[in-house]
């Protein structure tokens, strides 16, 4: 299984992190939207559609960076997040410069169900009339960084010649993927403060929030759509 950063730091909380989602990430790269990028197999319908909710979620995604970032306990991390937030409102500008020609249908194109539940789980981990906290965000943000990162570095390993590779794989599509929250060690840094509960919340978090990620490629290789 491919590890952004607990092969240097073995028995880093990231790093148990990362172990602990195996079986998801594993699923992941079986899935027929990944495997159909790299052996023709994936459906145009399919590929477009995720695009589509791909860049609707880049906005919801921007918001909640921000949010995460509000609540940051640094000005490091605080700055760190505010620039995610931004890269990620450009990542979906260039959605819609390189991929998306008619943005009007875009812009009346319903959220599919999986979408909205994946937008709507993240506000709720940090919000604190929810019992939410600054940890609980920063895990439940941190497998779109980590994941996307992973795959796009499997997709190019393999010779994918899919515009998904910019459309939602590289440290373009997802803002600074896999470096700051990982490299820069924020999730070790919060977890020292934690108590052995909070950390299981945030790695609870962590491991609903990847399976969404699994969720969202099916949700475009299906074209999910409401069913009433």
């Amino acid at each position: 299984m491919a590890d952004l950063n607990s092969a240097d730091r073995p028995g880093s909380f990231s790093g148990r992190l990362w172990e602990s989602i195996g079986d998801i990430y594993d699923a992941i790269r079986a899935h027929p939207f990944i495997t159909g990028l790299t052996d023709g197999t994936l459906p145009a319908e399919s590929f477009a559609f995720f695009v589509m909710q791909d860049a609707l979620y880049l906005r919801e995604y921007a918001k909640a960076l921000a949010v995460v970032g509000s609540r940051a306990s640094s000005p490091q991390a605080l700055r760190m997040f505010a620039g995610h937030a931004a890269d990620a409102v450009a990542a979906e500008l260039e959605l819609h410069a390189t991929l998306l020609a008619d943005l009007e249908s875009l812009r009346k194109r319903q959220n599919a169900p999986s979408l909205l539940r994946r937008t709507s789980l993240i506000p709720a981990t940090f919000s604190p009339r929810r019992g939410g906290s600054y940890a609980a965000g920063v895990g439940a943000v941190l497998p779109c960084y980590w994941i996307y990162w992973e795959i796009g570095k499997e997709l190019r390993r393999q010779g994918s010649p899919d515009p998904a590779i910019s459309a939602g794989s590289t440290p373009t599509a997802r803002p600074s993927t896999g470096s700051r929250i990982g490299r820069d060690r924020e999730a070790d840094h919060v977890a020292q403060a934690l108590s052995g509960d909070e950390r299981a919340l945030m790695s609870g978090h962590f491991r609903t929030t990847s399976r969404y990620e699994w969720m969202f490629w099916d949700m475009g290789y299906r074209r999910e759509s409401w069913p009433v």
